[in-house]
């Protein structure tokens, strides 16, 4: 049975996350719903990431099972007549047996997008976090270098969660300015529930001077989540990108 890899872009805005709950809008239910509507075939579709409510992804990617000979185009164009506007296929693949969108997955890249001027967006409000008072862009990107590499990263995990293994390798964190607008960039193997919404939210205390930069080592050592700062809210995340070998 062929598998299908999927590229999904989508905005998050009115979904209650990637995973499929009852009486609520998912993306996963969507996604599956357009298969059903494609082939008359219920399948349960996987994601590499299981983004948050409000969140959204440019490069998000789904496998599934499916008995039926399509090609790659003809899978893109025919799911996106049945999807939603406020998701797309980016573009479809047929993958060997052993492919798997989230087990298989080696790397992820997330961006976190924040608003810092004095005025509130009106066009951007669904993709940013605004904070109004000035951050310093610079501390909070020097402060992020102590998280790369190979940590416990629980002082960042929200409870409860089903994952056990709190190990992360935090390979590239960078923190850059464009004008009112900061960009901050996360790649690493894998992420715990929230804990990049729980690094920006910390990162902005460290960018406000409620925190020292070198308070991140205490957090990290910490292993408890009350010791960090607030969580970031999930408008301002986004997955861009998932690679495999």
């Amino acid at each position: 049975m062929p598998i299908i890899k999927l590229i999904l872009e989508y905005d998050g805005t009115t979904y209650a996350g990637w995973q499929r709950q009852p009486d609520q809008p998912t993306i996963q239910e969507a996604v599956e719903t357009a298969i059903l509507g494609v082939t008359q075939i219920t399948t349960s579709v996987i994601g590499a990431g299981r983004t948050d409510a409000g969140v959204h992804a440019l490069g998000q990617v789904a496998s599934f099972r499916i008995e039926r000979d399509m090609t790659p185009r003809e899978w893109t164009r025919a799911l996106n007549a049945h999807l939603p506007k406020s998701i797309v296929v980016r573009s479809a693949a047929l993958m060997p047996d052993t492919f798997h969108a989230r087990h298989s997955a080696k790397g992820k890249l997330y961006e976190y997008r924040i608003l810092n001027r004095p005025e509130r967006p009106a066009v951007a409000r669904d993709y940013c976090w605004h904070i109004h008072q000035p951050l310093d862009d610079a501390v909070m990107n020097q402060a992020g270098l102590i998280l790369i590499g190979l940590h416990d990263f629980s002082s960042f995990q929200t409870q409860p969660t089903d994952n056990d293994d709190p190990i992360c390798h935090l390979q590239r964190f960078t923190v850059f300015r464009e004008g009112d607008r900061l960009r901050i960039e996360a790649y690493a193997d894998r992420f715990l529930k929230q804990m990049i919404r729980s690094i920006v939210g910390t990162l902005v205390e460290i960018g406000l001077s409620k925190r020292a930069p070198e308070s991140l080592r205490t957090i990290l050592k910490a292993h408890d989540r009350s010791a960090a700062g607030k969580t970031a809210p999930p408008q301002g995340l986004f997955l861009v990108q998932v690679d495999y070998e």
